[in-house]
């Protein structure tokens, strides 16, 4: 094909064309050897793809994306809605167009050879041209795409390579992804050579019980398949037997140009070790293409696992065990070079989930890139692997389109072809919200035919009838499904295939209320079993925030512990000045965009505890192994006992030897003082020894219970001291440079604003609500104040008694709500310290922040926390750094000067530099300032905080209800 006849064509719109010239996908992994081209590319951006490249050539690093390296098409994030308004299979006539050129040099070995070019991803249309020859075509913006340039380069004489990438295409509405739009070559681009008598493909089997068969096809590119070639195997340096039954080769008809044939090698391992997430064991594997003369034509390498996957009714079973699916959702992000990521930056990202109690990964929306999958096989994950298909704009028109069938196959079976040999890999994945139609179950029959061994899962078919059985999907993947609709199902008689949620938890902002409640569900209920939090990051682009750009690959060290260095920020959707977008919904994952674990990662490393303390009896404690596979000799343990006054014990502890499943008791580990008031029992579980995800000593997690109960604090009046209060009524304290007041409100959090709670908090007036005194009555010792605050949903009644006592102030309260006020943030005091107090210590539940719907993974301790750590810095300014269950606590300066505050009972207590009027009045973290004094809230009832910004809301245990709320609470200087 000519260059004008490709041209004409318009690949870029015939969704039909798939690929031309590209080599069929296979699983030889050809990176070791290969010349990397990766570097510093000659770079032209045009505004079409038929525009004349000019003569005026700058600069772009490969791999990367264009809108991070300087040029004016820059990020754009949408959710749902495409960037254009062109209906498939169109694209718009503004369609950037990225031209990277750069001489190839041919090493002169490599004469003889075949030589293929590797573009490991490119978005969303790839043309390659060598020398001004077009060579090929490609489509599928998330798998490589191979070209043969043997013939069209000369080894050791150079040539030119130009790679043309368009940014807009028919494939760009079955890529409507939930991420950041981009352009560019986002994978490693390299070349390497085989032999013209090469191996073509490469298929593993390898079952739990040591059976091992290894297909080989092969290809010889010089024009006829050789006599007297043959293949070799070694397993861990063993010799592999060769199927007598396949000890012949399938040729194809001489006359043909490209020769197959086809070799399987089959053996049985004894005392074979079985790959599971928990114990992931892997064995290398060479395979060896030998010509007639024994020499070596080609070599291929896989690290496989023994490992079995099947459905046995309602359960997904590994290796024969039902094992629960603690899982999340994983984009390729990183703030720096946006669609691009490294070897270190994946190796990173899943230390972080193993070290977090996670053991799966959905590959959202896409096949990421083959080093993930090596790291899964290495650390231990499973791995739902999703096809590059999302049609969420036009889902209904394109999932029965016969002109998108091809691409939907191709995408399916090119993931499929390339991922088969990973043992992670246990579920094909069709993709994501694009209806249901026939080009879906073209897709799952070609999977079904070609990989019997693993379930195919679709969340989109799936929905029509969670059970049904003749659909394109192996399990009920529900998408936010209520808890209550799932259990309910799962009890119903009516199940037929397992229930893993495919997304089931949305992290954004201050989120992932009732996790914890799920998972007891999850946990106790046959047929559920588990499920993937949406999701991983929070996809935060740090920006220059003079000139509104990407800062890029160089701004490394402008971040730490989720904050952007002054002069920067994270940037959301509209920061680069899109009309179109959708604003910080793309901030929704468990991790800052620096890697920084949100607090909810804590919350599910004790939901995901190997060890669990079952019960408390007063001869011992019953512990259990909560894993599948594993005993805990991987694992170390301490005692830690917490008094409320003030005392922390420590003891080493020597876990039982159990098995996955067992319990056993174990004698109590300390006397309990007589004194000393309420206790709790702490087990901090750590790795015994270096493991490949977390060094020795690295906690894993630390269950607790509760040894005693609390004693009630009651505080002594003092009737010859006065309580000093203003004409409103108001304490007047030496301490406090703003007085206790009643709080409705807090700074609403991205699942108050788009799950529309914050909307009604603000109509009725909440968030600045008009308080009028109505009495004022004093006694000696005590002041009780009545009063009014007015919302539009009818009036608050606030009385506040005020109470002196040794040492301090008592301070007794209560608040009644209208029937209207049926749902509101929060029932408590809020007041504000003099400057200079800078360090919170506090016996309760922490020491990370936590809320009511999501405090399991915070024991109660004695915890010390400066004021300014806190804060959570979500994305988008909101709620944060609450703790719950907070019995006392005090706020101090460095000369320990300060106050302390004993509460009535545990409560939900906030201290933050900022007010929460500070936090809703900005969209970003660098438009604040913090204040020299605390914010502090004393909560009688605070709201949960749910996921309804795209998920279920709390519970309805969690709302604050209307009514006669209560509480109390004493202030004492130090």
């Amino acid at each position: 094909m000519t260059d004008d006849a490709l041209i004409a064509l318009r690949p870029w719109e015939a969704p039909e064309v798939t690929s031309w010239g590209r080599l069929p996908m296979n699983a030889v992994d050809r990176r070791s050897g290969a010349l990397p081209l990766d570097g510093d590319w000659c770079f032209q951006l045009l505004p079409t793809p038929d525009a004349p490249v000019g003569g005026a050539w700058s600069s772009a690093y490969v791999p990367g994306v264009w809108t991070m390296q300087g040029t004016d098409d820059l990020p754009q994030y949408l959710n749902v809605r495409m960037p254009f308004p062109e209906f498939p299979p169109h694209s718009p006539a503004a369609n950037p167009t990225g031209v990277y050129e750069r001489e190839l040099d041919v090493p002169a070995e490599w004469a003889g050879r075949r030589i293929v070019l590797q573009v490991g991803a490119a978005e969303s249309v790839l043309l390659v041209h060598v020398d001004g020859r077009p060579v090929g075509v490609s489509k599928d913006s998330h798998l490589a795409a191979e070209f043969d340039l043997t013939g069209l380069v000369a080894p050791g004489s150079p040539g030119t390579l130009r790679l043309t990438v368009v940014k807009w295409s028919d494939a760009s509405h079955i890529e409507d992804q939930d991420q950041w739009w981009h352009g560019g070559i986002t994978r490693s681009v390299l070349l390497y050579a085989t032999d013209p008598l090469h191996l073509a493909d490469v298929t593993v089997r390898a079952s739990h019980a040591g059976e091992l068969q290894v297909d080989c096809r092969v290809r010889d590119a010089g024009g006829a398949l050789p006599e007297g070639w043959y293949v070799s195997g070694e397993l861990d340096g063993l010799l592999l037997a060769q199927d007598a039954e396949f000890d012949r080769f399938n040729r194809e008809d001489d006359r043909v140009s490209d020769f197959l044939g086809e070799a399987r090698l089959a053996d049985t391992v004894p005392d074979v070790r079985t790959w599971n997430a928990e114990q992931p064991e892997l064995y290398d594997l060479t395979v060896r293409l030998h010509r007639a003369d024994g020499t070596v034509a080609d070599t291929a390498r896989h690290r496989i696992g023994f490992r079995d996957v099947e459905i046995a009714g309602r359960d997904l079973l590994v290796n024969g065990e039902r094992v629960f699916i603690r899982g999340v959702n994983r984009h390729d992000f990183h703030p720096l070079t946006g669609r691009t990521v490294s070897y270190d930056d994946m190796r990173a990202d899943l230390i972080t989930l193993k070290r977090f109690g996670f053991n799966a990964i959905r590959t959202s929306h896409y096949p990421n890139d083959p080093a993930l999958y090596d790291l899964a096989d290495e650390l231990g994950f499973y791995v739902v692997d999703e096809a590059d298909i999302e049609s969420h704009d036009h889902a209904h028109e394109i999932a029965d389109d016969p002109r998108y069938l091809n691409a939907f196959v191709d995408r399916v079976s090119r993931m499929v072809l390339r991922d088969k040999n990973h043992p992670s890999v246990i579920v094909w994945s069709l993709g994501n919200e694009s209806d249901y139609g026939a080009n879906h179950d073209a897709a799952a029959g070609w999977v079904r035919r070609h990989d019997p061994t693993r379930p195919v899962q679709y969340e989109g078919a799936a929905k029509l009838d969670w059970a049904a059985a003749d659909d394109a999907s192996d399990i009920a993947c529900p998408m936010y499904a209520p808890l209550e609709e799932c259990v309910e199902h799962a009890l119903s008689g009516r199940q037929t295939r397992p229930l893993i949620w495919c997304e089931y938890s949305h992290a954004m902002g201050n989120s992932n209320g009732t996790l914890a409640d799920h998972w007891a569900a999850i946990e106790s209920t046959p047929g559920l079993q588990g499920g993937f939090i949406w999701e991983l990051w929070d996809h935060g682009i740090l920006q220059r925030v003079n000139d509104g750009r990407p800062v890029g690959r160089g701004g490394a060290g402008l971040y730490d512990n989720g904050v952007a260095a002054p002069g920067h920020r994270w940037a959301y959707g509209g920061d680069f000045g899109e009309v179109r977008h959708d604003g910080a919904f793309i901030a929704d994952g468990v991790v800052l965009p620096d890697r920084t674990p949100k607090p909810v990662m804590y919350e599910h490393r004790e939901i995901a505890a190997p060890v669990r303390i079952e019960c408390f009896r007063h001869e011992g404690i019953v512990l259990g192994n909560h894993q599948h596979f594993r005993g805990l000799d991987r694992l170390a343990a301490e005692w830690e006992l917490s008094l409320a006054d003030g005392r922390t014990l420590t003891s080493p502890a020597e876990l039982p030897d159990l098995r996955p499943g067992e319990t056993a008791a174990v004698p109590l580990p300390f006397e309990l003082p007589e004194d000393g008031g309420e206790a709790w029992l702490t087990l901090r579980v750590t790795t015994a020894g270096d493991e490949p995800w977390a060094p020795r000593g690295t906690v894993v997690c630390a269950p607790q219970v509760r040894l005693r109960e609390a004693v009630p604090h009651v505080p002594v009046a003092v009737r010859n001291r006065s309580v000093e209060v203003d004409d409103d009524g108001l304490l007047v304290h030496p301490l406090l440079t703003r007085a206790p007041t009643l709080s409705l409100w807090r700074a609403p959090t991205d699942n108050d604003e788009l799950g529309g709670m914050a909307a009604r908090w603000r109509d009725w007036g909440l968030d600045a609500p008009v308080r009028k005194v109505a009495h004022i009555r004093q006694t000696p010792g005590q002041v009780t104040v009545h009063a009014e605050y007015v919302s539009e949903a009818g009036v608050v009644r606030h009385v506040q008694v005020l109470t002196a006592v040794e040492g301090g102030i008592h301070v007794a309260e209560s608040a009644e709500l209208p029937e209207r006020l049926d749902d509101v943030a929060r029932v408590g005091s809020v007041f504000e310290t003099i400057a200079g107090l800078d360090l919170m210590e506090w016996y309760g539940q922490g020491p990370w922040e936590s809320y009511p719907d999501r405090a399991f993974g915070a024991p109660v301790g004695h915890h010390a926390v400066p004021v300014d750590e806190l804060f959570t810095p979500y994305l988008r300014p909101q709620e944060s750094g609450g703790r719950h269950g907070v019995r006392h606590f005090t706020l101090s300066a460095p000369d320990a000067t300060g106050l302390t505050v004993v509460l009535d009972e545990p409560r939900q207590v906030g201290v933050s530099r900022y007010r929460a009027a500070d936090l809703t009045s900005v969209t970003h973290h660098d438009e604040l300032v913090p204040r020299a004094s605390c914010a502090v809230h004393i909560d009688a009832a605070h709201r949960g905080l749910g996921t309804a910004s795209c998920g279920p809301d709390t519970f309805a245990s969690y709302l604050v209800a209307p009514g006669v709320h209560r509480w109390s609470w004493t202030l004492r200087a130090l």
